[in-house]
């Protein structure tokens, strides 16, 4: 198993943002769980708004923000080792 793997966020040909599978399993957990309370924290603030004056390119940042936050975490889930 190599070292590092891709996070499958990345858009580009050659990755730049890694996980570090020699990480301690409690950093790639914690990091995950920081990342997926983000992504909840935010979907609860959106439950709160009114989208009807929303511009479609808002819309569009917080979706692109939403995934980053629940793949990566995803992806850091994923890589922890239940001891």
């Amino acid at each position: 198993m190599d070292r590092y793997l891709a996070l499958k966020s990345n858009f580009t040909d050659t990755p730049v943002l890694f996980i570090d599978r020699r990480a301690a399993q409690q950093d790639l957990h914690h990091c995950a769980q920081q990342r997926l309370r983000a992504a909840a924290d935010l979907l609860e603030t959106l439950t709160c708004l009114n989208f009807r004056q929303a511009d479609t390119k808002d819309t569009t940042h917080i979706i692109q923000a939403l995934y980053l936050l629940v793949q990566d975490g995803c992806d850091l889930l994923e890589n922890t080792r239940i001891q």
